[in-house]
């Protein structure tokens, strides 16, 4: 009697070992996701930059905006003064790693990028996508030269 009752608990824990999803395995540590790359590892393809401007448009477009420039209506009633990735300047003093962690970790009203919504390597493109806000805008033109008094 006590034997067909541990096999029935047996085959029972197999089975919700086989539905049990990855992420949640991942997330009780029995695998570990490999740390970031210190530069940016994915090259600029069609697909890649369609999957973060996918991601981008759904995730980060609504503060941000579509053209990145950050002059949304929620970022005005947050009160929030985020940087115009149109302009060249903006993100000059950014590297692509902390762009990387700034996206996947977040900060203060920012949330992160759930490794369940977005994979590193999806990260990574959306970082490449984000510096291409600023590609076609000119840089701004140097300073004129104060003109002398006599």
């Amino acid at each position: 009697m006590l034997k067909p009752l541990l096999v029935f608990f047996a085959v029972i824990l197999f089975e919700i070992a086989a539905l049990t999803p990855t992420s949640t395995l991942a997330a009780m540590g029995s695998s570990q996701e490999p740390a970031p790359a210190s530069t940016n590892p994915v090259k600029a393809t069609a697909v890649s930059q369609e999957k973060a401007k996918k991601i981008f448009t759904q995730d980060c477009a609504v503060c941000h905006g579509d053209t990145g420039n950050g002059k949304t209506d929620l970022a005005k009633d947050m009160n929030l003064t985020l940087l115009d990735w149109s302009d060249p300047k903006s993100l000059a003093s950014k590297s692509d790693q902390q762009l990387y962690d700034l996206i996947r970790k977040g900060n203060d009203k920012m949330p992160p990028e759930d490794a369940g919504r977005a994979k590193d390597n999806e990260v990574w493109g959306l970082v490449t996508y984000i510096r291409a806000f600023s590609k076609n805008q000119p840089a701004a033109a140097p300073a004129a030269p104060a003109a002398p008094t006599n």
